[in-house]
């Protein structure tokens, strides 16, 4: 299906309450058959630069590998919250996403963006499902993100079970009860959970918990003197992040890249960088 401008996110996230509803909410069954694909993206440099000060990389027209999957983002959620989408949106955990940056992307680039869902499988909690996200250039395929939700069937948190690495720390987070908002001022990303305590708390939530892909978006930023121009950093989220609060970033080389995590009272992220 061709998009042919950025999907409203207030229009959706007004769809995804009415399907919270009695009688409006999905059946189940199995993944829709559909992309969404938009051409002609271009990049806002002040958009940009604002997106760099919230997440902490330096000012640059090279895209942070975080960026296209925010640009991605309206049309994700425009997918997930069509009525043919087996899964309601709100109560599904982010769990997983894993981007690889096949080549730099510019902020002169014009980009196409598709989406799609893939990969519907059991989950020990209930059942997780992908959706895609690819960026292409001129020269081809240069970017993609894999994220994997959960739907929650059973109890238990559903965040990954993956053992996070303890190294030496290499930095000290500390984080304003705003970071949410500051970053959902920039991605578009205001689901209630991260914004305010008082929203959090309709949720199950004790405070607001910082967004799975601000987390990623800071460790790429503190290694962003490090990175190779091709890699594929693979992030696994563990407990969420609260806010406010103080947490340590760790990162350790390996043979083919890096290492490194995020932990304060309970492990929240690790991940892995390789290059390719």
């Amino acid at each position: 299906m061709l998009v042919t401008e950025q999907p409203s996110l207030a229009r959706t996230y007004a769809t995804v309450l009415m399907r919270s509803l009695p009688g409006l909410g999905p059946t189940g069954g199995i993944l829709p058959d559909t992309s969404l694909t938009m051409p002609g993206v271009t990049v806002s440099r002040p958009h940009l630069a604002a997106y760099a000060q919230v997440c902490g990389f330096p000012t640059s027209d090279r895209l942070p590998s975080t960026y296209p999957h925010m640009l991605a983002f309206p049309m994700a959620m425009r997918l997930m919250s069509d009525r043919a989408f087996p899964f309601a949106l709100m109560g599904l955990v982010h769990i997983r996403n894993v981007i690889t940056q096949i080549r730099p992307l510019s902020a002169d680039d014009t980009l196409e963006l598709r989406v799609y869902a893939s990969d519907l499988a059991e989950h020990r909690r209930g059942i997780q499902f992908a959706i895609m996200s690819e960026a292409y250039t001129s020269d081809g395929l240069a970017w993609t993100s894999r994220s994997t939700y959960l739907h929650r069937t059973s109890s238990g948190s559903g965040s990954s079970d993956r053992p996070v690495a303890v190294t030496p720390p290499t930095a000290i987070w500390r984080l304003p009860a705003d970071t949410g908002r500051r970053y959902a001022a920039v991605s578009g990303d205001r689901n209630p959970i991260h914004l305010h305590a008082a929203t959090a708390r309709l949720f199950g939530f004790k405070t607001a918990i910082a967004h799975g892909m601000y987390t990623k978006a800071r460790c790429l930023a503190t290694l962003d003197s490090r990175l190779p121009d091709s890699y594929e950093v693979a992030v696994d989220f563990a407990k969420p992040l609260p806010l406010p609060s103080r947490a340590t970033f760790s990162a350790s080389r390996t043979p083919d890249g890096w290492d490194f995590s995020v932990t304060g009272r309970a492990p929240h992220l690790a991940g892995h960088l390789h290059t390719l």
